[in-house]
């Protein structure tokens, strides 16, 4: 019996009318390996993985592989968006055993859940083969199997933590711009060879120095690339290669939600014409295609369809002179289609501006309705917590920094969704579908990026109910996942206990969950003077100082975040009634500061909402009009410069402040 069926993650249910016994990860497995004395086989993956489906239909919608596994195993499927703390303690061992990791993982474990054999993809001979020699030697050597299991968990457990140091000097972040320029490539923008991933968080900490040459070549580069969808906008996942050419086309919400802030604050810094584009395009696709009925966004867009990969995003020159006709070479030229892909097809690049933009968006729009008739990808549709902290952040900022209020409203939206259905009490759950909550607790990157999403959707609205919801998730986090070495476990103190307790400072496709608790943590103490706060930001920040010197690609994030450490940060109590426009325009120049990580409060001198209502926002409180007008208050740790009336003294005030 499969028991997928019922699950709330896509991805199980990809896998409901397998021939496989799945059961979910639960006490139900664990107890029925114990019943049946046979070994666990975990299978970790997610739905938008190419080589998940590609072992899927291989593997485990072939009737005698199954076979095989129900006979032997009590066989659990993962979804390891739905479950990272299993995901990563399992991942360790992977990486343990094998020196490398990826999706599919396929875990060999005791009834007690101890890996003893690991591994990923695996082609169906050699995964049958395997099968059938796990089970020998389990029924042949069960106490050496079981000792190898203890022993792994054994090592795991004592490996050493990442040392801590003090809150990282000016020094040591530009230590860290040194070593980033080692790994840089000068040609093709980005950091190291091939595979290339998107450096969301090392492009923030770049920006928040001033440092615009790697940060500016590296967006350039990605946005002109294959990597960017260059019809319907949004970022794949990565590069294949090492010049942004050929994605691997799966496009995650995390990856394009923090892609589309690192824009909105290039734009910001330099008013890059093409920073402005990639940022509203990719806008438009978040709410296009990712947002949800419930006003959430889903997680992810497949990379196959019609179960080739690519095959929805591709073109050949055939395929374009079909759609335009007189159109179509200058088409070709434009888009690089010089047979970049498999099968003479292409991945549009646009390597310059085209040189007629209206011939350009007649093109592109038609391309774009013409894509639109082909089968598309899978999307799956649950709603990560965490991710959609980061959406909340970038659609708040973007829209308005580029004035779209429509894009402020849809991140309202994601945050009433997440507030009402994934918060209970003061608990967050990981995750939602069809506006029904999951069973999985939240974990620490959840807690921290709905709260940084939460304090800039206040920073924009001024709507406390947000900065009070951050507050209740913050002490969340410093009660229940501080590990009192000033660090934080990526799982509460009350979660499910695994085999590991699973703890990583260091930064993989999102920020770390200790780093984005850290910027978190520090905004809201820069809101609300909390001693409590901005010590546990501090200390979360010490494993920077060691990362900074070797591994900087590793520490994005928290380096930006102690970039706005050092820079205070600095705070803008901007005081005065909703509906003036004077009020208006003294938010909106705070709120376009290239300043390392402002923060923005927006109210009365009670310190409550510019309506008056609401919980009080310290930084406001006592601050209050000059001679009638509304104001800007310019400070750093509670202590402010005088006020000022005009958009243009506060950019003046800010400039002054900057560093």
């Amino acid at each position: 019996m499969n028991r997928l069926q019922h699950a709330t993650s896509p991805y199980l249910q990809q896998h409901a009318a397998n021939p496989v016994d799945w059961f979910e990860w639960g006490q139900e497995a664990f107890e029925e390996a114990r019943r049946r004395e046979v070994p666990l086989l975990i299978s970790v993956g997610y739905s938008a993985c190419h080589w998940c489906h590609v072992m899927a239909h291989e593997s485990f919608e072939d009737d005698e592989t199954a076979r095989l596994m129900n006979a032997y195993f009590v066989n659990v499927k993962v979804d390891r968006e739905e479950r990272p703390d299993v995901d990563a303690v399992y991942m360790s061992a992977t990486q343990a055993m094998t020196q490398h990791g990826g999706w599919p993982m396929t875990v060999f474990a005791t009834p007690e859940g101890h890996p003893f054999y690991c591994g990923t993809y695996f082609p169906r001979p050699q995964f049958q083969r395997l099968l059938v020699g796990v089970h020998n030697a389990w029924t042949g050597d069960r106490e050496q199997v079981l000792e190898q299991g203890s022993k792994v968990v054994e090592a795991l457990n004592s490996g050493a933590t990442l040392p801590s140091g003090p809150l990282p000097t000016a020094e040591t972040l530009e230590l860290a711009v040194r070593n980033l320029e080692q790994s840089f490539d000068p040609a093709r923008g980005g950091f190291g060879g091939a595979p290339k991933f998107p450096p969301s968080m090392v492009l923030e900490f770049l920006l928040r120095s001033g440092e615009h040459d790697m940060s500016g070549r590296t967006l350039e580069a990605m946005a002109r690339g294959g990597i960017y969808d260059q019809l319907g906008g949004g970022f794949a996942r990565y590069s294949v290669d090492a010049e942004w050419v050929v994605p691997h086309f799966e496009k995650m919400l995390y990856d394009n939600a923090l892609l589309l802030r690192v824009y909105t604050h290039w734009w910001r810094a330099t008013g890059a014409p093409l920073a402005r584009r990639v940022a509203l395009e990719t806008a438009d696709w978040l709410l296009r295609e990712m947002r949800t009925p419930e006003g959430g966004f889903a997680s992810a867009l497949d990379a196959d369809s019609e179960g080739e990969e690519g095959r929805f995003y591709v073109w050949t020159p055939a395929q374009l002179r079909e759609v335009l006709g007189e159109d179509a070479d200058w088409a070709v030229d434009l888009f690089e289609v010089t047979g970049t892909f498999e099968h003479g097809s292409s991945v549009l690049q646009l390597l310059e501006d085209p040189d007629d933009p209206a011939r350009f968006a007649r093109v592109r729009a038609r391309l774009m309705a013409a894509r639109d008739q082909r089968v598309r990808p899978g999307r799956d549709d649950k709603v990560v917590a965490s991710w959609n902290g980061l959406a909340v952040a970038a659609l708040a900022e973007t829209g308005t920094v580029f004035e779209r209020p429509d894009l402020v409203e849809a991140a309202r939206a994601a945050a009433t969704l997440l507030a009402e259905t994934h918060v209970t009490g003061d608990r967050l759950l990981r995750t939602s579908r069809d506006g029904r909550p999951g069973r999985n607790a939240g974990v620490l990157d959840d807690y921290a990026n709905l709260a940084e999403g939460l304090i800039a959707l206040y920073g924009v609205t001024g709507e406390t109910p947000w900065f009070e919801l951050a507050g209740r998730l913050l002490d969340v986090v410093l009660d229940r996942f501080a590990d009192g070495r000033g660090g934080f476990f990526d799982t509460a103190d009350d979660a499910e206990r695994l085999f590991q307790r699973p703890q990583d400072p260091a930064d993989n496709a999102t920020p770390s969950g200790q780093f984005a608790a850290a910027g978190a943590l520090l905004s809201y103490a820069a809101l609300t003077g909390s001693a409590r706060h901005r010590e546990a930001a501090e200390a979360a920040l010490g494993t920077v100082s060691v990362l900074a010197r070797g591994h900087a690609r590793f520490a994005g994030w928290g380096l930006a975040v102690a970039r706005a450490a050092l820079a205070g940060p600095v705070e803008v109590a901007v005081v005065g009634p909703g509906d003036d426009p004077r009020t208006a325009a003294l938010h909106r120049a705070a709120l376009l500061a290239d300043v390392p990580g402002l923060v923005v409060a927006l109210g009365t001198e009670t310190g409550t909402a510019p309506d008056g209502a609401g919980a009080v926002v310290p930084l406001l409180k006592g601050r209050g009009p000059v001679e009638g007008a509304p104001a800007a208050y310019v400070c750093r740790g509670f202590t402010c410069r005088l006020p000022v009336t005009t958009p243009a003294d506060l950019r003046k005030e800010l400039a002054a402040w900057r560093g």
